[in-house]
């Protein structure tokens, strides 16, 4: 069987030891394509202003904040990032024996706010002497020199990720999700961290609108070229309150199969240079606000069993 290059065992690999990743979600943070800077209401996939009002003035109220030299809902971002690495940490000791950890800083865009605020949250999670690296997750569109070559240095003695939503390489696509930037603006915002030595990890979705397998593939190709580090492959699903959801009861959005999609994948994976790892192959959710496809509701372990089965049968060991 042929060894799939994951990214848990990359890390173990590099840290001799297992490390987990401890998921973020920080108040405070939110996205110029929710609070209007460079578009309203989000990608087609997530929630809708239009629908939650409060989200849209909260955003904005917070965008202001985040820009404020005297940002005066730092010190509760801090009490949250403490709160959620301590809790978290313990249930990862305990229920997978990890030793390290790497923090995510995962909900919305975690480099859209003023450099000195990200200094303050990034050196506070990396303050832990069992956290060897953070992964920040953020848009092409949000990311300077000056931010980049502030993680240059962290880098130098930590662990350091950039996660840049690539989603599809068609701007037709891209517009038609509402994404506000071009295939373009991410492929120069990968090669320009890249440049300057930092990892990179692209997120691309299967199954958007009017994409079919062709095309899902041809997407994977290019963020290959591009020069990413590792992967994570995402189905689209369609969840209550989105605008996304509208087209589907319409009719206008038909979501991607199991087999369609897990059949895109085995294909993805096989293209792949053995030099990128993997860290996702699926996405879900198991709450009421799913409407489609239901087979996004499975449990993960039930997902991963279909997709070690196809891979099996392509001579690839099980994820």
């Amino acid at each position: 069987m042929k060894k799939i290059n994951t990214y848990g065992k990359y890390l173990k690999k590099k840290f001799k030891t297992k490390v987990s990743k401890i998921p973020l979600g920080i108040s405070g943070f939110t996205c110029p394509n929710i609070d209007g800077t460079v578009a309203k209401g989000g990608c087609t996939f997530c929630l809708n202003d239009s629908f939650s009002p409060n989200l849209s003035k909260n955003s904005h109220k917070i965008f202001l904040n985040l820009q404020s030299k005297s940002n005066p809902i730092l010190e509760q971002q801090l009490i949250e990032l403490e709160n959620q690495i301590l809790q978290t940490r313990e249930n990862m000791r305990d229920n997978w024996q990890s030793k390290k950890f790497l923090v995510y800083f995962q909900s919305f865009t975690n480099t859209y706010a003023p450099v000195e605020t990200l200094k303050a949250l990034y050196e506070k999670a990396l303050s832990y002497d069992d956290v060897i690296g953070l992964s920040i997750g953020t848009r092409s569109d949000c990311v300077n020199d000056e931010i980049l070559d502030y993680l240059v240095e962290l880098s130098k003695t930590k662990e350091i990720w950039i996660e840049y939503g690539i989603q599809s390489i068609y701007d037709d696509t891209l517009k038609k999700i509402n994404r506000g930037h071009d295939s373009l603006n991410v492929e120069k915002a990968i090669k320009e961290a890249k440049a300057k030595g930092l990892f990179v990890c692209g997120h691309l979705i299967f199954g958007l609108p009017d994409e079919n397998q062709e095309m899902m593939l041809e997407s994977a190709k290019k963020a290959y070229e591009w020069g990413i580090d590792s992967i994570k492959y995402h189905p689209l699903y369609v969840v209550k309150n989105t605008l996304l959801a509208n087209d589907y009861k319409s009719g206008e959005f038909m979501p991607i199969t199991k087999e369609d999609y897990i059949d895109t994948l085995i294909k993805a994976i096989k293209l792949k240079p053995d030099n990128i790892s993997i860290q996702r192959v699926t996405a879900g959710i198991d709450d009421d606000t799913l409407l489609a496809p239901l087979w996004c509701g499975l449990p993960k372990n039930e997902m991963l069993r279909y997709i070690n089965k196809e891979l099996n049968k392509e001579g690839f060991d099980s994820i």
